[in-house]
Protein backbone atom coordinates (compact mmCIF):
# COMPACT_ATOMS: atom_id res chain seq x y z
CA UNK A 1 0.00 0.00 0.00
CA UNK A 2 1.48 3.65 -0.95
CA UNK A 3 1.90 6.10 2.10
CA UNK A 4 -0.22 8.73 2.32
CA UNK A 5 2.98 11.26 0.89
CA UNK A 6 3.33 8.84 -2.01
CA UNK A 7 -0.70 8.49 -2.55
CA UNK A 8 -0.17 12.49 -2.72
CA UNK A 9 2.93 12.58 -4.84
CA UNK A 10 0.64 11.15 -7.54
CA UNK A 11 -1.47 13.78 -7.81
CA UNK A 12 1.66 16.01 -8.80
CA UNK A 13 2.21 17.24 -4.92
CA UNK A 14 4.65 17.54 -2.09
CA UNK A 15 3.72 16.61 1.28
CA UNK A 16 4.24 20.54 1.79
CA UNK A 17 1.30 20.99 4.84
CA UNK A 18 1.33 18.88 8.19
CA UNK A 19 -0.15 15.59 7.99
CA UNK A 20 -1.15 14.87 11.82
CA UNK A 21 -4.71 14.48 11.95
CA UNK A 22 -6.10 11.15 12.48
CA UNK A 23 -9.76 10.11 11.50
CA UNK A 24 -11.74 11.40 14.72
CA UNK A 25 -9.90 14.90 14.17
CA UNK A 26 -11.07 15.21 10.67
CA UNK A 27 -14.40 13.95 11.92
CA UNK A 28 -14.52 16.90 14.12
CA UNK A 29 -13.17 19.46 11.71
CA UNK A 30 -16.25 19.19 9.55
CA UNK A 31 -18.92 18.29 12.84
CA UNK A 32 -17.49 22.02 14.36
CA UNK A 33 -18.02 23.70 10.73
CA UNK A 34 -21.74 22.19 10.89
CA UNK A 35 -22.06 23.08 14.17
CA UNK A 36 -25.70 22.24 15.43
CA UNK A 37 -25.06 25.12 18.28
CA UNK A 38 -24.58 27.45 15.75
CA UNK A 39 -26.98 27.21 12.63
CA UNK A 40 -29.79 25.81 14.33
CA UNK A 41 -29.46 28.17 17.05
CA UNK A 42 -28.59 31.21 15.39
CA UNK A 43 -31.84 30.95 12.70
CA UNK A 44 -34.14 29.72 14.88
CA UNK A 45 -36.27 33.05 15.59
CA UNK A 46 -36.42 32.69 11.42
CA UNK A 47 -37.70 29.57 10.91
CA UNK A 48 -39.98 29.53 14.09
CA UNK A 49 -41.50 32.85 12.42
CA UNK A 50 -41.56 31.12 8.41
CA UNK A 51 -42.92 27.44 9.59
CA UNK A 52 -43.44 27.56 13.60
CA UNK A 53 -42.95 24.56 15.56
CA UNK A 54 -43.82 22.55 12.33
CA UNK A 55 -40.43 23.82 10.68
CA UNK A 56 -38.47 22.36 13.94
CA UNK A 57 -40.33 19.02 13.76
CA UNK A 58 -40.73 18.26 10.40
CA UNK A 59 -38.29 20.87 7.86
CA UNK A 60 -35.19 19.80 10.25
CA UNK A 61 -35.50 15.66 9.51
CA UNK A 62 -35.78 16.51 5.69
CA UNK A 63 -33.16 18.96 5.38
CA UNK A 64 -31.08 16.02 7.25
CA UNK A 65 -32.13 13.50 4.87
CA UNK A 66 -31.37 15.37 1.53
CA UNK A 67 -28.20 16.51 3.24
CA UNK A 68 -27.18 12.91 3.50
CA UNK A 69 -27.62 12.32 0.25
CA UNK A 70 -25.51 15.30 -0.97
CA UNK A 71 -22.37 14.21 1.97
CA UNK A 72 -22.78 10.75 0.88
CA UNK A 73 -22.06 11.57 -3.02
CA UNK A 74 -19.07 14.07 -2.16
CA UNK A 75 -17.41 11.34 0.53
CA UNK A 76 -17.16 9.53 -2.63
CA UNK A 77 -15.83 11.52 -4.84
CA UNK A 78 -13.74 12.74 -1.79
CA UNK A 79 -11.99 8.98 -1.30
CA UNK A 80 -11.26 9.30 -5.40
CA UNK A 81 -9.46 12.94 -5.26
CA UNK A 82 -8.36 13.14 -1.59
CA UNK A 83 -6.91 16.63 -2.10
CA UNK A 84 -6.65 19.90 -0.41
CA UNK A 85 -8.66 21.41 -2.93
CA UNK A 86 -11.73 19.27 -2.35
CA UNK A 87 -14.82 20.54 -4.08
CA UNK A 88 -12.16 22.12 -6.63
CA UNK A 89 -10.15 19.63 -7.64
CA UNK A 90 -13.33 17.19 -7.88
CA UNK A 91 -14.78 19.49 -10.39
CA UNK A 92 -12.01 20.67 -12.51
CA UNK A 93 -10.70 16.68 -12.78
CA UNK A 94 -14.42 15.66 -14.00
CA UNK A 95 -15.82 19.11 -15.37
CA UNK A 96 -12.64 21.04 -16.63
CA UNK A 97 -10.51 23.79 -15.44
CA UNK A 98 -13.52 26.61 -16.17
CA UNK A 99 -15.54 24.51 -13.49
CA UNK A 100 -13.19 23.86 -11.31
CA UNK A 101 -12.03 27.72 -10.89
CA UNK A 102 -16.06 28.87 -10.34
CA UNK A 103 -16.74 25.84 -8.17
CA UNK A 104 -13.65 27.09 -6.05
CA UNK A 105 -14.67 30.72 -6.04
CA UNK A 106 -18.22 30.13 -4.86
CA UNK A 107 -16.94 27.74 -2.03
CA UNK A 108 -14.62 30.34 -1.09
CA UNK A 109 -17.48 33.08 -1.25
CA UNK A 110 -19.41 30.79 0.12
CA UNK A 111 -17.47 29.81 3.43
CA UNK A 112 -16.67 33.32 4.47
CA UNK A 113 -19.92 34.55 3.95
CA UNK A 114 -20.35 31.75 6.39
CA UNK A 115 -17.58 32.60 8.80
CA UNK A 116 -19.39 36.68 9.33
CA UNK A 117 -22.78 35.10 10.33
CA UNK A 118 -21.19 32.32 12.18
CA UNK A 119 -18.77 34.75 14.69
CA UNK A 120 -21.48 37.86 14.73
CA UNK A 121 -23.59 35.16 15.98
CA UNK A 122 -21.04 34.28 18.39
CA UNK A 123 -20.59 37.91 19.86
CA UNK A 124 -24.48 38.48 19.83
CA UNK A 125 -24.84 35.10 22.09
CA UNK A 126 -21.64 36.39 24.05
CA UNK A 127 -22.07 39.70 25.34
CA UNK A 128 -26.04 38.89 27.30
CA UNK A 129 -23.06 36.16 29.58
CA UNK A 130 -21.09 39.27 29.80
CA UNK A 131 -23.48 41.94 30.73
CA UNK A 132 -22.92 44.08 27.98
CA UNK A 133 -25.41 45.94 25.82
CA UNK A 134 -25.60 44.64 22.25
CA UNK A 135 -25.11 47.84 20.30
CA UNK A 136 -23.74 47.43 17.19
CA UNK A 137 -20.89 48.87 18.10
CA UNK A 138 -19.79 46.61 21.27
CA UNK A 139 -20.91 43.79 18.34
CA UNK A 140 -18.19 44.74 15.82
CA UNK A 141 -15.63 44.81 18.45
CA UNK A 142 -16.19 41.45 19.66
CA UNK A 143 -16.52 40.08 16.08
CA UNK A 144 -12.96 41.52 15.46
CA UNK A 145 -11.68 39.95 18.78
CA UNK A 146 -12.70 36.55 17.97
CA UNK A 147 -11.81 36.31 14.32
CA UNK A 148 -8.54 37.49 15.35
CA UNK A 149 -7.89 34.73 17.92
CA UNK A 150 -9.05 32.23 15.15
CA UNK A 151 -6.94 33.41 12.83
CA UNK A 152 -3.82 33.26 15.23
CA UNK A 153 -4.48 29.85 16.36
CA UNK A 154 -5.03 28.54 12.61
CA UNK A 155 -1.55 30.32 11.58
CA UNK A 156 0.09 28.69 14.95
CA UNK A 157 -0.63 24.94 13.67
CA UNK A 158 -2.91 22.31 12.42
CA UNK A 159 -2.45 20.46 15.59
CA UNK A 160 -3.37 23.21 17.48
CA UNK A 161 -6.61 23.14 15.76
CA UNK A 162 -7.31 19.76 15.85
CA UNK A 163 -7.01 18.98 19.58
CA UNK A 164 -8.85 22.16 20.08
CA UNK A 165 -11.58 20.22 17.17
CA UNK A 166 -11.40 17.33 19.12
CA UNK A 167 -12.65 19.28 22.33
CA UNK A 168 -15.23 21.06 20.13
CA UNK A 169 -17.11 17.71 19.68
CA UNK A 170 -17.30 17.52 23.59
CA UNK A 171 -18.72 20.91 23.69
CA UNK A 172 -21.40 20.20 21.01
CA UNK A 173 -22.42 16.77 22.61
CA UNK A 174 -22.39 17.89 26.21
CA UNK A 175 -23.74 21.37 25.39
CA UNK A 176 -26.37 19.99 23.66
CA UNK A 177 -27.34 16.90 26.77
CA UNK A 178 -26.90 19.87 29.22
CA UNK A 179 -29.37 22.50 27.37
CA UNK A 180 -32.11 19.76 26.49
CA UNK A 181 -31.87 18.52 30.24
CA UNK A 182 -31.50 21.97 31.40
CA UNK A 183 -34.85 22.83 29.58
CA UNK A 184 -37.09 19.87 29.66
CA UNK A 185 -35.77 19.71 33.76
CA UNK A 186 -36.95 22.94 34.42
CA UNK A 187 -38.63 25.06 32.02
CA UNK A 188 -42.55 25.13 31.70
CA UNK A 189 -43.15 22.43 28.33
CA UNK A 190 -46.00 22.84 25.38
CA UNK A 191 -47.67 19.87 25.18
CA UNK A 192 -46.35 17.34 22.53
CA UNK A 193 -49.03 18.30 20.07
CA UNK A 194 -47.76 22.07 19.73
CA UNK A 195 -44.25 20.79 17.82
CA UNK A 196 -47.15 20.10 14.67
CA UNK A 197 -48.38 23.61 14.93
CA UNK A 198 -48.21 24.75 11.11
CA UNK A 199 -47.66 28.58 11.68
CA UNK A 200 -46.68 31.58 9.93
CA UNK A 201 -46.45 34.51 11.94
CA UNK A 202 -45.13 37.11 9.24
CA UNK A 203 -48.48 36.59 7.05
CA UNK A 204 -46.27 37.23 3.94
CA UNK A 205 -46.51 34.10 2.21
CA UNK A 206 -48.79 30.82 1.72
CA UNK A 207 -47.81 28.36 5.21
CA UNK A 208 -46.06 25.74 2.53
CA UNK A 209 -44.01 28.17 0.87
CA UNK A 210 -42.96 30.29 3.81
CA UNK A 211 -42.39 26.79 5.23
CA UNK A 212 -39.42 25.64 2.40
CA UNK A 213 -38.13 28.77 3.01
CA UNK A 214 -37.88 28.50 6.65
CA UNK A 215 -35.51 25.38 5.69
CA UNK A 216 -32.74 28.19 5.63
CA UNK A 217 -32.31 27.66 9.04
CA UNK A 218 -31.55 24.08 8.63
CA UNK A 219 -29.36 24.18 4.97
CA UNK A 220 -27.47 26.80 6.75
CA UNK A 221 -26.41 24.45 9.82
CA UNK A 222 -25.92 21.97 6.99
CA UNK A 223 -22.77 23.48 5.21
CA UNK A 224 -19.06 22.98 5.84
CA UNK A 225 -19.37 19.31 5.75
CA UNK A 226 -16.78 19.60 3.05
CA UNK A 227 -14.18 20.47 5.45
CA UNK A 228 -12.69 17.17 5.99
CA UNK A 229 -12.29 16.95 2.32
CA UNK A 230 -10.31 20.42 2.15
CA UNK A 231 -7.94 18.85 5.44
CA UNK A 232 -7.38 15.70 3.57
CA UNK A 233 -3.55 16.64 2.92
CA UNK A 234 -3.54 17.14 6.79
CA UNK A 235 -4.93 13.90 7.46
CA UNK A 236 -3.77 10.02 7.88
CA UNK A 237 -5.13 7.39 5.70
CA UNK A 238 -7.95 10.23 4.26
CA UNK A 239 -8.97 7.79 1.02
CA UNK A 240 -11.14 6.23 3.84
CA UNK A 241 -10.90 8.69 7.24
CA UNK A 242 -12.22 11.94 5.39
CA UNK A 243 -15.59 10.17 3.82
CA UNK A 244 -15.89 9.03 6.89
CA UNK A 245 -15.90 12.45 8.37
CA UNK A 246 -18.19 14.15 5.66
CA UNK A 247 -20.90 11.24 6.49
CA UNK A 248 -20.38 11.40 10.42
CA UNK A 249 -20.21 14.69 10.81
CA UNK A 250 -24.18 15.16 9.16
CA UNK A 251 -25.27 12.08 11.08
CA UNK A 252 -24.45 13.07 14.04
CA UNK A 253 -25.41 16.46 13.85
CA UNK A 254 -28.81 15.28 12.09
CA UNK A 255 -29.80 13.39 15.91
CA UNK A 256 -28.20 15.88 17.75
CA UNK A 257 -29.50 18.82 16.84
CA UNK A 258 -33.30 17.49 16.31
CA UNK A 259 -32.50 17.11 20.07
CA UNK A 260 -31.89 20.11 20.58
CA UNK A 261 -34.69 21.84 18.46
CA UNK A 262 -37.32 19.71 20.42
CA UNK A 263 -36.06 20.58 23.50
CA UNK A 264 -36.18 24.63 22.50
CA UNK A 265 -39.26 23.88 20.94
CA UNK A 266 -41.20 22.67 23.48
CA UNK A 267 -39.85 25.10 26.32
CA UNK A 268 -41.93 28.29 24.46
CA UNK A 269 -44.16 30.21 26.22
CA UNK A 270 -45.62 31.63 23.36
CA UNK A 271 -44.62 32.28 19.54
CA UNK A 272 -44.70 36.53 19.60
CA UNK A 273 -42.69 36.15 22.82
CA UNK A 274 -40.10 34.30 21.43
CA UNK A 275 -39.83 36.18 18.43
CA UNK A 276 -40.32 39.93 19.86
CA UNK A 277 -38.59 40.48 22.95
CA UNK A 278 -35.68 43.28 23.48
CA UNK A 279 -33.44 43.81 26.03
CA UNK A 280 -33.39 46.62 28.62
CA UNK A 281 -31.51 49.10 26.39
CA UNK A 282 -34.38 48.37 23.43
CA UNK A 283 -32.01 45.66 21.31
CA UNK A 284 -33.68 42.69 20.01
CA UNK A 285 -32.90 39.44 21.79
CA UNK A 286 -32.70 36.55 19.69
CA UNK A 287 -35.33 33.73 19.65
CA UNK A 288 -33.10 31.02 21.72
CA UNK A 289 -31.66 33.75 23.60
CA UNK A 290 -35.44 34.81 25.09
CA UNK A 291 -36.80 31.11 25.38
CA UNK A 292 -33.91 30.20 27.30
CA UNK A 293 -34.78 33.36 29.90
CA UNK A 294 -38.27 32.95 29.63
CA UNK A 295 -37.76 29.33 30.50
CA UNK A 296 -35.17 28.87 32.83
CA UNK A 297 -34.13 33.02 34.03
CA UNK A 298 -32.26 35.14 33.00
CA UNK A 299 -28.89 34.01 34.77
CA UNK A 300 -29.51 30.67 33.61
CA UNK A 301 -30.42 31.65 30.54
CA UNK A 302 -27.28 33.90 29.28
CA UNK A 303 -25.11 30.66 31.28
CA UNK A 304 -26.41 28.42 28.21
CA UNK A 305 -26.14 31.56 25.65
CA UNK A 306 -22.47 31.86 26.79
CA UNK A 307 -22.28 27.59 25.79
CA UNK A 308 -23.31 27.97 22.79
CA UNK A 309 -21.01 31.23 22.33
CA UNK A 310 -18.51 28.66 22.80
CA UNK A 311 -19.52 25.90 20.19
CA UNK A 312 -19.75 29.25 17.55
CA UNK A 313 -16.02 30.05 18.39
CA UNK A 314 -14.91 26.00 17.77
CA UNK A 315 -17.16 26.68 14.63
CA UNK A 316 -15.46 29.85 13.38
CA UNK A 317 -12.22 28.94 14.03
CA UNK A 318 -13.14 25.73 11.91
CA UNK A 319 -14.40 27.44 9.02
CA UNK A 320 -11.34 29.65 8.84
CA UNK A 321 -9.01 26.03 8.67
CA UNK A 322 -11.27 24.95 5.24
CA UNK A 323 -11.90 27.97 3.67
CA UNK A 324 -8.16 29.36 3.74
CA UNK A 325 -7.19 25.51 2.22
CA UNK A 326 -9.30 26.39 -0.22
CA UNK A 327 -7.65 29.27 -1.00
CA UNK A 328 -4.25 27.43 -0.67
CA UNK A 329 -5.36 25.11 -2.92
CA UNK A 330 -6.33 27.17 -6.00
CA UNK A 331 -3.39 29.41 -5.58
CA UNK A 332 -1.30 26.41 -5.47
CA UNK A 333 -2.70 25.59 -9.20
CA UNK A 334 -2.23 28.93 -10.21
CA UNK A 335 -5.38 29.39 -9.75
CA UNK A 336 -5.07 32.89 -8.39
CA UNK A 337 -3.27 36.30 -9.04
CA UNK A 338 -1.65 36.47 -5.78
CA UNK A 339 0.95 33.39 -5.76
CA UNK A 340 1.67 34.40 -1.99
CA UNK A 341 -1.57 33.01 -1.15
CA UNK A 342 0.21 29.27 -1.40
CA UNK A 343 3.06 30.31 0.38
CA UNK A 344 3.21 27.50 3.50
CA UNK A 345 4.70 29.12 7.03
CA UNK A 346 8.22 27.17 7.04
CA UNK A 347 8.09 26.87 11.22
CA UNK A 348 4.06 26.13 11.20
CA UNK A 349 3.78 24.37 8.52
CA UNK A 350 0.04 26.13 7.59
CA UNK A 351 -0.69 28.05 4.74
CA UNK A 352 -0.48 31.49 6.57
CA UNK A 353 -1.18 34.32 3.68
CA UNK A 354 -4.70 32.36 2.86
CA UNK A 355 -5.38 32.15 6.47
CA UNK A 356 -5.05 35.66 7.10
CA UNK A 357 -6.15 36.95 4.05
CA UNK A 358 -9.96 35.07 5.32
CA UNK A 359 -9.75 36.85 8.44
CA UNK A 360 -9.17 40.44 6.24
CA UNK A 361 -12.03 39.47 4.41
CA UNK A 362 -14.17 38.66 7.31
CA UNK A 363 -13.31 42.19 9.26
CA UNK A 364 -14.62 44.04 5.83
CA UNK A 365 -17.51 41.90 5.30
CA UNK A 366 -18.64 42.72 9.19
CA UNK A 367 -20.34 46.14 7.46
CA UNK A 368 -23.36 43.41 6.52
CA UNK A 369 -22.72 41.04 8.71
CA UNK A 370 -26.22 42.43 10.79
CA UNK A 371 -28.15 41.00 8.08
CA UNK A 372 -28.18 37.30 8.95
CA UNK A 373 -30.39 36.10 6.84
CA UNK A 374 -29.01 38.02 3.88
CA UNK A 375 -25.38 36.61 4.73
CA UNK A 376 -26.89 33.10 6.00
CA UNK A 377 -28.69 32.76 2.43
CA UNK A 378 -25.85 33.68 0.52
CA UNK A 379 -23.60 31.36 2.21
CA UNK A 380 -26.21 28.04 1.84
CA UNK A 381 -26.87 28.78 -1.73
CA UNK A 382 -22.66 29.77 -2.71
CA UNK A 383 -21.60 26.43 -0.84
CA UNK A 384 -24.59 23.66 -2.15
CA UNK A 385 -23.30 25.34 -5.87
CA UNK A 386 -19.83 24.36 -5.19
CA UNK A 387 -21.09 20.93 -3.77
CA UNK A 388 -24.06 20.30 -6.24
CA UNK A 389 -21.96 20.92 -9.56
CA UNK A 390 -18.87 18.24 -8.57
CA UNK A 391 -21.03 15.84 -7.49
CA UNK A 392 -23.40 16.19 -11.53
CA UNK A 393 -19.49 16.32 -12.62
CA UNK A 394 -19.17 12.82 -11.07
CA UNK A 395 -22.57 11.12 -12.08
CA UNK A 396 -21.90 12.36 -15.42
CA UNK A 397 -18.77 10.48 -15.57
CA UNK A 398 -19.64 7.12 -13.81
CA UNK A 399 -18.17 5.01 -13.51
CA UNK A 400 -14.88 5.62 -14.78
CA UNK A 401 -13.18 7.68 -11.85
CA UNK A 402 -15.11 5.27 -9.08
CA UNK A 403 -12.20 2.94 -9.59
CA UNK A 404 -9.67 5.55 -7.67
CA UNK A 405 -12.25 5.42 -4.60
CA UNK A 406 -11.63 2.99 -1.65
CA UNK A 407 -15.47 4.44 0.23
CA UNK A 408 -17.83 3.72 -2.50
CA UNK A 409 -21.66 4.02 -2.74
CA UNK A 410 -21.36 0.82 -5.08
CA UNK A 411 -24.35 -0.46 -6.73
CA UNK A 412 -26.56 2.61 -5.18
CA UNK A 413 -24.40 5.67 -6.38
CA UNK A 414 -25.74 6.80 -9.26
CA UNK A 415 -29.37 6.62 -7.71
CA UNK A 416 -27.67 8.78 -4.88
CA UNK A 417 -26.18 11.17 -7.20
CA UNK A 418 -29.27 12.25 -8.57
CA UNK A 419 -31.08 12.69 -5.39
CA UNK A 420 -28.53 15.25 -4.31
CA UNK A 421 -28.23 16.91 -7.45
CA UNK A 422 -32.01 17.95 -7.87
CA UNK A 423 -31.95 18.72 -3.88
CA UNK A 424 -29.19 20.92 -3.80
CA UNK A 425 -30.62 22.35 -7.28
CA UNK A 426 -34.19 22.51 -4.96
CA UNK A 427 -32.47 24.31 -2.05
CA UNK A 428 -30.13 26.93 -4.60
CA UNK A 429 -33.63 28.05 -6.15
CA UNK A 430 -36.00 28.16 -2.93
CA UNK A 431 -33.04 30.62 -1.08
CA UNK A 432 -33.16 33.21 -3.66
CA UNK A 433 -36.47 33.42 -3.80
CA UNK A 434 -38.98 36.81 -1.43
CA UNK A 435 -37.79 37.49 0.65
CA UNK A 436 -34.29 36.61 0.13
CA UNK A 437 -33.88 37.80 -3.46
CA UNK A 438 -31.02 39.97 -2.53
CA UNK A 439 -29.21 37.15 -1.69
CA UNK A 440 -30.03 35.56 -5.58
CA UNK A 441 -28.98 39.70 -6.85
CA UNK A 442 -26.05 39.66 -5.10
CA UNK A 443 -24.81 36.12 -6.42
CA UNK A 444 -25.08 37.01 -9.75
CA UNK A 445 -23.06 40.23 -8.74
CA UNK A 446 -20.50 38.03 -7.67
CA UNK A 447 -20.88 35.25 -10.43
CA UNK A 448 -20.17 39.05 -13.30
CA UNK A 449 -16.88 39.48 -11.26
CA UNK A 450 -15.95 36.27 -11.36
CA UNK A 451 -16.31 35.55 -15.26
CA UNK A 452 -14.27 39.05 -15.15
CA UNK A 453 -11.59 37.65 -13.54
CA UNK A 454 -11.39 33.94 -15.17
CA UNK A 455 -10.86 35.77 -18.74
CA UNK A 456 -7.81 37.19 -16.50
CA UNK A 457 -6.52 34.30 -14.87
CA UNK A 458 -7.23 31.48 -17.74
CA UNK A 459 -4.25 32.90 -19.61
CA UNK A 460 -1.43 30.95 -17.07
CA UNK A 461 -4.60 28.80 -15.26
CA UNK A 462 -4.53 25.57 -16.54
CA UNK A 463 -6.36 23.84 -13.85
CA UNK A 464 -4.73 21.36 -11.94
CA UNK A 465 -2.09 19.44 -13.97
CA UNK A 466 -3.06 15.65 -12.41
CA UNK A 467 -5.93 16.42 -14.14
CA UNK A 468 -4.81 15.87 -17.62
CA UNK A 469 -3.95 12.88 -17.05
CA UNK A 470 -6.91 11.50 -15.19
CA UNK A 471 -8.29 9.23 -17.77
CA UNK A 472 -4.56 7.08 -18.22
CA UNK A 473 -4.99 7.16 -13.94
CA UNK A 474 -8.08 5.40 -14.11
CA UNK A 475 -7.92 3.37 -17.58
Amino acid sequence: MKSDQADLGSFGYAQQLLRAMGGFSNFAISFSIISILTGAVTLYGYGLEMGGPLEMSVGWPLATLGTLTVAASMAELCSAFPTAGGTYHWAAALGGPAAGWFVSIFSIVGMIAAQVGINYSCAQFLLPFTGVAASNANLGIAFGLILLTQGAINHWGVRLVAILNDFSVTVHVAGVLILVGVLFWMAPKQPVGFLFEAVNSNGQHHYWWAFLLGLLQAQWTYTGFDGSAALSEETADPRRHAPWGIVLSVAVSGVTGYLLLMAITLAIHTIPEALHTVDAQGNAVPAVIAIMQQGVGAKAGNAMAALAALAMWFCGLSGITSSSRSIFALARDGGLPWKRLAAVDRVHKTPAAAIWTVVGISLVAIVASNKIPLITSVSTVALYVSYGLPVLFGLLARPGWTSEAVWTLGRCGRGLNMVAVTFAGLICIVLVMPPNEPAGYLLMGILAVAFVGYQRMKRTYKGPAWAKNLGSRIS
